[in-house]
């Protein structure tokens, strides 16, 4: 469990939020509360396509990715303008570490101008920083 000094930095860092494993799992149990885990779960899944090494396995991750997140009517779609998407799909002939990069800097926008605040109000966050 963090310190609430520790806790209190993540008012301002959604990425020291997001990197801390404790952060992690009580923003995505709060999002579950709010039925909006899907920006979490992808950012999640772009960090872990990022280091894989292997063509195939990254390959294989992209097509995960895409269908689970991006595509139309995908189970957990992301909420990503038409630009945005369409730059993705394109990135995804060829899988690159870097396939994901603008859809993921978008998505983490996004949770850092709406997700976040609402956290930092939540029950949640207030117990972590006590």
């Amino acid at each position: 469990r963090p310190s609430p000094e520790e806790a209190l930095q993540w008012r301002d860092s959604l990425e020291k939020l997001l990197l801390n494993p404790y952060g992690l799992a009580s923003f995505l149990s709060f999002l579950r509360s709010e039925f909006s885990e899907e920006n979490a779960e992808f950012w999640v899944a772009c960090e872990d396509y990022k280091k894989t090494k292997s063509p195939v396995k990254m390959t294989e991750k992209a097509k995960k990715i895409y269908e689970e997140f991006i595509q139309t009517e995908a189970p957990k779609e992301v909420n990503i303008d038409h630009f945005t998407k369409a730059v993705t799909m394109k990135n995804l002939v060829e899988p690159s570490p870097t396939s994901f990069d603008m859809a993921q800097k978008r998505i983490f926008a996004l949770m850092e101008k709406d997700s976040l605040p609402r956290f930092v109000r939540s029950e949640f966050y207030q117990e972590l920083i006590k």
